[in-house]
């Protein structure tokens, strides 16, 4: 009986973890995040929920945990060039955000059971017919949605650059090339900064509007809405947007600022 149970287990495990990357090809980086949970709750240490995870809490910036996941997945199998990659590009985040003692603030790497191990790397003796994960992952070989990802990924990080260079006309670009690959949250409001710049107001506001659809709490999106429709001299949509804003971050003095100068508009 507790085989029958495994073999549902995997079988919803893969499902989920299928499903997390259908959300994390929209954007939707946060109900990814709960379906590679769930599904690592089933089967433990899945090489794919682990990746899908990490790459969703890249998109969101939070990368301690990204860090944290692609390093359990190379514990898992340590020939995932996706996983190390990962692993590189949150070391340099984390180094640039926190310092030298980045890996203090890390939380705890689990340990990966030697049995996680080797399940991926010896084809087990199955029931035929049991929706297993395979006993190799196809080596190298990245999922179709996690190439396009990862490209979209250097894409914004290129745009970034360029935003520092005080470059927004050409950031715009590569943010826009980096959208069609990959619909992400801080993509957009990072395009929508170069829009106020370059004082495209509409498309600094449609920009926060989609980044809205995808994390409908997200801070920057909603400032960034507000400085465009103060433009725009639609007065009424801008404080609406500060107050939404204020309900998650009473004290955002940027925010409380720019309702100041709205109430005296």
């Amino acid at each position: 009986l507790s085989r029958s149970g495994d073999a549902a287990a995997e079988e919803r495990s893969v499902l989920l973890a299928n499903r997390a990357a259908c959300h994390l090809k929209d954007g939707a980086c946060s109900l990814c995040v709960a379906d590679c949970t769930s599904a690592l709750e089933l089967v433990p240490f899945g090489i794919k929920p682990l990746l899908r995870r990490a790459a969703a809490y890249e998109a969101l910036e939070k990368y301690p945990l990204a860090y944290v996941d692609y390093k359990t997945a190379l514990q898992v199998d340590c020939s995932v060039q996706a996983a190390h990659d990962g692993v590189n590009r949150m070391t340099k985040a984390l180094l640039e955000k926190d310092g030298v003692n980045w890996r203090q603030k890390l939380p705890p790497i689990p340990t990966v059971p030697v049995s996680a191990q080797t399940r991926w790397s010896v084809p087990a003796a199955r029931a035929p017919g049991a929706n297993a994960p395979p006993a190799t992952p196809p080596q190298g070989e990245p999922d179709p949605t996690t190439a396009g990802i990862e490209r979209a990924r250097t894409l914004k990080e290129e745009g970034n650059e360029l935003v520092k260079k005080g470059n927004h006309k050409k950031a715009v670009d590569k943010y826009s090339e980096s959208l069609k690959l990959n619909q992400e949250c801080a993509t957009y409001t990072n395009r929508a900064l170069c829009y106020l710049t370059l004082k495209q107001y509409k498309e600094a506001a449609q920009d926060c509007t989609e980044a809205l659809k995808l994390d409908p709490k997200n801070v920057k999106a909603l400032y960034r809405r507000a400085q465009a429709f103060k433009e725009l001299k639609d007065y009424k949509s801008s404080i609406a947007d500060i107050k939404s804003l204020l309900k998650t971050e009473p004290k955002n003095t940027a925010a409380l600022k720019l309702l100041q100068e709205l109430n005296r508009a």
